[in-house]
């Protein structure tokens, strides 16, 4: 790692850049032991030196600024970020430890300007100095906008942006929530027009909208939203308005965060944004439902004018009224042009009256011949009758009678059962319930512990964990070094990717007998390609 002065030019809070003049016949022994002619000066060992200036550089740049553009990121499996910061002369190697990350306002991207603070220190091991990276913001609004570019180009190409996945705003909502400051005139504004409008209820979910901690709470109020249960207590919202006035690009930047637009894309609930004027442009606008240009016009696109509504209601009952009145009079014109073409009642009903007279006259005369042949048929059957006759179905009933009666006591016998069983299906029917949970219980314990040891058994656990796979060009494991030979192409598989390598050195003894650490002769592994 080298870096040459010129890179000092900008560091920010540092009064004296210039090394320590050093007395020409003295010499400043490390510890506070003293000056020592440089006659009789004791020699360094080369840690002691090395750590005398590392402890130098840590007492003299305790806390820096700079300013410079991210080349080389290189993200460790362990967490930590490394980098280098340059500028058109010098280049300084920087690191950002795992504790750190999240607390950086960007995240380091190769070819974004940026300010960092922190703290220059030495590698003794390799005699280089580094600076440790403990707080990162881009550098001006040029480097604000570049970032910008490239996180929409990277939510365009997964069709976060695409109008086929947004949703229709409903066009009556009962309810209303709105994520804004509570103290702004954006909410006066709001409410005010959603009044004029329509009458609903709106819910206010207030957060900050500037500032670091801005993103975090509207993405909380978000999620929060979507959150509610339908007919819960809470009344979930039918649309959501996220808003907030004019400002700079720097006031309005919290709602280019990343995480924030992919909350607004993933809500289930249709979203509108309404931030900043009509001439900003954020993030969140492209991934949101609808964008409106200012809060006012986002309380519009939300409801409808009750005073249109009622207009146009009434405007279809007139034509509703007016259709049917005229349905009803074209009905009343066909049936009298109808009636017209009919001939004269009298004229139909000639023949049918005649022919009902005549069969009147017969149906007196048949009347009577009918009476006189039931009354000699009646007088042939009464003659045969008599009790003995009318006794024998009688004892017939009887019998018939007591075996129903029989069969009735049977019955009833066994309802009574019946009743019995079912008093005590409840007694039945929790007892069944019990077994079943158990049963559950015993085989829900069962797969937990299956999953456990398919946990365990699992090849690629230990990847995770910083060990690797060798590999054969056919896919073959490699178990042991006999296995392989001196230029043999090998496969290593880490926990995040596979790298390609070659064997080198000789060839191991075929014999397994473990070899004193003198005579063993180790296999050399060269890795293709970058690991990080």
């Amino acid at each position: 790692m080298v870096a040459t002065h010129a890179a000092a030019s900008y560091v920010e809070g540092v009064t004296d850049l210039a090394p320590p003049a050093i007395e020409p016949d003295t010499h400043e022994a490390p510890d506070g032991m003293g000056a020592i002619p440089t006659g009789n000066a004791s020699a360094y060992s080369v840690s002691e030196l090395a750590f005398a200036m590392k402890r130098t550089i840590e007492d003299a740049y305790g806390f820096v600024r700079v300013r410079g553009e991210i080349s080389k990121v290189t993200r460790h499996a362990s967490g930590h970020i490394y980098l280098t910061l340059k500028d058109d002369k010098a280049a300084i190697d920087g690191v950002v430890w795992k504790g750190s990350v999240r607390g950086l306002k960007c995240q380091p991207q190769q070819g974004l300007e940026v300010i960092i603070t922190g703290r220059i220190t030495t590698y003794p091991a390799r005699s280089q100095y580094q600076i440790v990276i403990e707080t990162m913001e881009p550098a001006g609004v040029g480097a604000l906008l570049a970032q910008l570019e490239r996180l929409k180009a990277k939510l365009a190409a997964e069709g976060l942006f695409e109008a086929a996945r947004k949703q229709a705003l409903p066009p009556m909502p009962s309810v209303i929530g709105v994520v804004t400051s509570p103290t702004g005139a954006v909410i006066r504004d709001i409410l005010h027009r959603i009044r004029d409008r329509w009458p609903v209820h709106v819910i206010v979910w207030p957060v900050v909208v500037q500032g670091d901690g801005a993103a975090a709470q509207v993405i909380a109020a978000i999620e929060g939203f979507n959150a509610i249960v339908p007919g819960g207590p809470m009344p979930r919202p039918d649309v959501l308005i996220v808003a907030r006035g004019g400002g700079s690009v720097e006031d309005l930047w919290p709602f280019n965060d990343e995480a924030l637009a992919r909350a607004a894309a993933a809500s289930a609930i249709p979203l509108i944004s309404a931030v900043g004027h009509e001439t900003d442009t954020t993030l969140i606008d492209f991934v949101s439902d609808r964008r409106a240009p200012t809060p006012t016009a986002a309380a519009e696109m939300a409801t409808p004018v009750l005073s249109d509504l009622r207009a146009a209601v009434l405007g279809l009952e007139q034509r509703m009224t007016r259709t049917v009145g005229y349905l009803l009079e074209r009905s009343r014109n066909r049936l009298v042009a109808a009636a017209r073409g009919m001939p004269n009642t009298d004229a139909l009903l000639a023949i049918p009256t005649q022919s009902l007279d005549r069969a009147s006259a017969r149906l007196s005369a048949g009347r009577q011949a009918n009476v006189a042949a039931h009354e000699r048929a009646f007088a042939r059957v009464a003659g045969r009758l008599s009790p003995l006759l009318l006794q024998r179905p009688q004892a017939r009933l009887t019998v018939r009678l007591a075996e129903m009666e029989g069969r009735m006591g049977g019955a009833v016998m066994r309802q009574l059962d019946a009743a019995t069983h079912r008093a005590r299906l409840p007694e039945l029917e929790a007892r069944l319930d019990a077994g079943a949970r158990r049963w559950i219980l015993t085989l829900a314990e069962r797969l937990e512990r299956l999953d456990q040891l398919r946990r365990s058994l699992d090849p690629d656990g230990p990847l995770v964990r910083g060990f690797a796979r060798v590999h054969r060009a056919d896919g073959s494991l490699v178990r042991a070094a006999a296995g392989v030979t001196p230029g043999e192409a090998v496969a290593l598989r880490f926990g995040d990717g596979e790298r390609a390598a070659r064997i080198e050195g000789e060839a191991a003894p075929p014999a397994p007998k473990p070899a004193s650490p003198k005579s063993r002769t180790p296999t050399a592994l060269t890795i293709q390609g970058n690991l990080f």
